[in-house]
């Protein structure tokens, strides 16, 4: 099993997140931020993985802290439980329906933090600033070593793009994270990543 186990706690939030990328779909999650948390779920169901996350922020403030740091301490969780990342198939790339929402997520755990956003989902949700979700994944790549692209085709409903997005975050991570038995070593030319 492909574990760990990170904490973060800063003067602006306390987060503790434990991870298994060998999971079949189970959490528990917990941020105080509903629809985060929903998202947060969707990722862990569809791309198999366990996580029991944690988290306390300064909320009264805004959710950007807590947001943040939780794609800080997801991304160093998933570059610990790979740890010399031999035999995985590096990248994956799912596309998902969610009703009239259409959404893709192109992955390479490369060791190469980059990201490239086209997801014009400007409305709350609740008090759920959709800025946030930019927001997370950049802290996730640049903590993760993730090169990463996220791109909403098109849609209406701002809770069905965004829902489309962490789904098929997940599948591809899913992909991009699974052993492939022809592989041996470390999936790059260079010999590492």
């Amino acid at each position: 099993m492909r574990k760990s186990a990170v904490k973060r706690k800063t003067k602006e939030t306390d987060i503790a997140i434990d991870l298994n990328l060998d999971g079949r779909g189970d959490y528990k999650i917990s941020t105080s931020i509903p629809f985060f948390d929903h998202m947060l779920s969707l990722m862990c169901k569809h791309g198999l993985i366990d996580m029991k996350l944690k988290a306390r922020g300064d909320l009264e403030i805004d959710q950007h802290h807590t947001v943040e740091d939780i794609g800080i301490v997801l991304g160093k969780c998933v570059k610990d439980a790979l740890k010399d990342m031999k035999g995985i198939k590096r990248y994956g790339s799912a596309s998902v329906p969610m009703d009239e929402a259409l959404a893709t997520v192109s992955l390479d755990i490369s060791g190469r933090p980059y990201l490239v956003y086209n997801a014009m989902v400007k409305r709350k949700i609740n008090d759920f600033d959709t800025d946030l979700v930019q927001d997370f994944f950049q802290a996730l790549t640049s903590s993760g070593g993730i090169t990463l692209h996220v791109n909403v085709q098109y849609g209406r409903n701002t809770h069905h793009m965004i829902e489309a997005v962490f789904k098929a975050l997940g599948r591809a991570l899913r992909e991009a994270v699974e052993i492939d038995p022809r592989s041996k070593g470390v999936p790059s030319t260079k010999g590492r990543i």
